[in-house]
């Protein structure tokens, strides 16, 4: 049987290292204050994903919108793939829904009907590498995406999103660059972030957060 790997990491432990092997990342982590994360909240795959592709390229507000409006018309206020399959187009489309994200929807709500989309307890047993492999070939669903799950549902320790503007942006602040580096670079720099390399990306979201109140 493969070996379940549990949701989240040792946060002490990550900090210290974070501090320890980056001084400049050490500062604003001084600035901003320990990080706390609750990894043990359930979740479905299916409605973990469809969030996530109704989020897709909308303002915070107008997501969250749509979202609720979907989430409406479910028989359990959970995103299924039961439920996608049961409401026409007209209803999806009348709750906000575009015709990209309908077929996105749709590709995703038929891949978990004939079981190619892994449960929660599945994705547990197994390597991000592998997550990613099964859940990209869905339409809307690309690495980005599966590396917000990695994070910020599984846990998972040692992701770096590298094509993430908010992550090259807070690497850009704390290295006081003009622009903010390419997924390139911010690979090699990250590479001491490792093994904790997700609590990295964390603090880099707070730090470009961080900035804009300074400056408002």
């Amino acid at each position: 049987m493969t070996t379940r790997t549990p949701r989240g990491f040792d946060l002490a432990l990550a900090h210290a290292h974070l501090r320890r092997s980056d001084a400049r990342l050490a500062r604003w982590m001084h600035r901003i204050g320990p990080l706390e994360f609750d990894f043990n909240a359930r979740f479905h795959t299916v409605d973990a994903l469809a969030r996530s592709v109704l989020h897709q390229q909308l303002s915070g507000k107008a997501a969250a919108t749509i979202t609720a409006r979907v989430v409406a018309l479910m028989p359990r206020a959970q995103i299924s793939a039961a439920g996608l399959q049961a409401l026409p187009d007209a209803a999806l489309r009348g709750a906000g829904v575009s015709g990209n994200k309908l077929a996105a929807l749709r590709d995703l709500g038929a891949r978990a009907q004939a079981g190619a989309i892994p449960g929660a307890a599945a994705l547990e047993r197994m390597s991000d590498a592998d997550i990613i492999a099964a859940l990209t070939p869905v339409r809307g669903i690309g690495r980005w995406t599966v590396e917000m799950l990695l994070m910020f549902r599984l846990g998972r320790p040692d992701v770096l999103p590298l094509d993430d503007l908010g992550v090259r942006q807070g690497a850009a602040l704390v290295d006081e660059l003009e622009m903010a580096p390419n997924a390139r670079a911010l690979a090699a720099r990250g590479a001491c972030w490792a093994p904790y390399r997700s609590l990295a990306g964390f603090y880099l979201w707070r730090v470009v957060e961080h900035a804009r109140r300074d400056h408002a």
